[in-house]
């Protein structure tokens, strides 16, 4: 049992650290430009998207940024609409977003 565990252990990080390499290389493909990891530039860095929004709204403001901006209430967007990426690199963006969450903030009060 205890192999088995190990073994489903070392897929499941082998395929975040894959993940989020190939997350990487999208990143520096598509999102450079305009974003960075923890700074501000055009538009918000991947650390403000992923401590306000969850994998399924990331998605979806990749693919259709233009219906996804009025959803969320912003009067204007300029992010290109990316609806011809795979679904791997989707995938793989959405999580190396996500990966920039920030851990174990305390929250204002």
């Amino acid at each position: 049992m205890n192999k088995i565990f190990k073994a489903f252990l070392s897929v499941t990080l082998f395929s975040s650290v894959v993940y989020a390499e190939s997350g990487k290389v999208v990143f520096e493909t598509y999102c450079w430009g305009c974003h960075h990891q923890t700074a501000e530039a055009f538009g918000p860095s991947f650390e403000e998207i992923a401590s306000k929004r969850n994998a399924d709204e990331i998605r979806a403001m990749i693919t259709d940024p233009k219906s996804v901006s009025k959803v969320f209430g912003y009067k204007r967007n300029a992010m290109p609409a990316f609806p011809d990426m795979k679904d791997e690199e989707l995938k793989a963006l959405t999580k190396y977003i996500l990966s920039f969450k920030p851990q174990n903030k305390k929250e204002k009060k």
